[in-house]
């Protein structure tokens, strides 16, 4: 089926939505306004496009400045073909239309605060690996063949300086394991360049590739079906830039994240709490800056190393307990303040359910999102609880993705 449509807006994952004899039909890499010819793929209730033309170009196109964007049809970015200003009013739209749909809220646009930089900002990038005869390929999946990968030349909106890391890394992988595929992170650290290898089952000239790859200053391998390894460091196993190696989680967007992290203490302090719960916790970013207030933070973590970073950091009467947040948020409340800074799955049904059933509800629950379906989701659990403020964060231009920090209060 051939069909014209214009482009009304911008879906979740980063296709643009249109309308034909009443079905929604998802366009990828198209702009509000556009005017497109597509050969559609009927899926019941709605359509993707699986070639398309642009007739004419809305005043939101531009022209993408990636090779591997066009090119090679990466995946890794949806929205480089808009301008920044439309990106972040697709952005707002997103979660607006989440919390309206999925969560039942009536919520209006949110403001959005934008990235100081929309390129070069990524201190972090995730590469597949995949070997092709003698030598190794690191690259990123097409968005239209997801089991493709290509060799990544360049990553336009990931820092020079990692991109030169993941050089060298590759230079060196004859000294990978014996696998057919792995995948394998370069990090900034702040104090260094930490790399990730994930997958293989036996690694036996790990010594040899870090020798061969001086500036990388940490090493860590996740064996398949198994916890990350900590293999080999240049820096002192008790410093911050050896504890930032080690977090299973770091934000990529440094400005972004900060600011981020500004507006999330504000917040928390607006309430003059005593006792705070942080949950997924990290290595206590939050939590150390609180406790010197002379707060009580009970920071809640699963991953081992990153509650071991801030249990060294975080004075008593604070404490920092290792585990999953769903099996000790009922008992480490009341709190003042509930602060939920989940993955991108969201919180689990125990964690909304102890709210909500909380006996003293705390005055003001801070949940900090990477997905506006998971955290409409859980606000739709959380009845309790009217919206109080909602500000949306540009985390990461070029992409789909937007971080909202929603702030809720008791409704009555």
């Amino acid at each position: 089926m051939i069909a014209t449509l214009t482009i009304d807006a911008i879906a979740a994952g980063g296709d643009g939505i249109g309308r034909h004899e009443g079905m929604a039909v998802f366009v990828p890499r198209t702009a509000p306004g556009d005017l497109v010819a597509a050969v559609l793929q009927p899926r019941g209730r709605y359509a993707r496009a699986l070639d398309m033309e642009v007739v004419t170009p809305s005043a939101d196109r531009v022209d993408p400045p990636c090779q591997h964007y066009t090119r090679d049809s990466c995946g890794g970015c949806q929205l480089q073909h808009m301008s920044y200003p439309a990106q972040l009013a697709a952005k707002q739209r997103i979660v607006r239309d989440a919390l309206q749909r999925i969560g039942r809220r009536d919520a209006a646009l949110p403001f959005i605060r934008p990235s100081e930089h929309e390129w070069r900002y990524r201190s972090k990038l995730t590469l597949a690996l995949r070997r092709r005869g003698s030598r190794w390929i690191g690259g990123l999946h097409k968005y239209d063949a997801p089991g493709r990968i290509f060799a990544l030349a360049d990553c336009p909106i990931t820092r020079r300086e990692v991109v030169r890391v993941w050089r060298d890394v590759l230079e060196a992988a004859l000294y990978f394991p014996q696998e057919r595929e792995l995948r394998g992170s370069v990090r900034d650290t702040g104090g260094g360049f930490s790399f990730t290898l994930l997958g293989g089952t036996r690694w036996d000239n790990h010594s040899e590739f870090f020798d061969a790859t001086p500036s990388i200053s940490a090493l860590w391998w996740k064996p398949d079906g198994e916890e990350t390894r900590a293999m080999h460091s240049r820096v002192a196993a008790d410093s911050s830039a050896a504890a930032a190696a080690g977090a299973a989680f770091a934000q990529v967007n440094p400005s972004v994240a900060a600011e981020l992290h500004r507006h999330v203490l504000e917040r928390a302090r607006a309430y003059s709490p005593d006792h705070v719960i942080d949950a997924y916790s990290g290595t206590g970013a939050t939590a150390v800056p609180l406790a010197a207030d002379g707060v009580r933070v009970t920071a809640i973590e699963l991953d081992r190393a990153a509650a071991a970073a801030s249990a060294r950091r975080l004075p008593p009467p604070s404490v920092v307990i290792a585990g999953r947040v769903e099996d000790h948020i009922a008992a480490a409340m009341p709190a003042d303040v509930v602060l939920l800074n989940p993955p991108r799955a969201g919180v689990a049904d125990a964690v909304t359910a102890a709210l909500e059933a909380a006996s003293a509800p705390p005055r003001a629950v801070i949940y900090v999102s990477c997905d506006p379906a998971t955290l409409a989701r859980d606000l739709h659990r959380m009845q309790r609880y009217r919206i109080e403020s909602l500000v949306a964060f540009d985390m990461f231009p070029q992409t789909a993705h937007v971080e909202t920090v929603c702030e809720l209060v008791p409704a009555a």
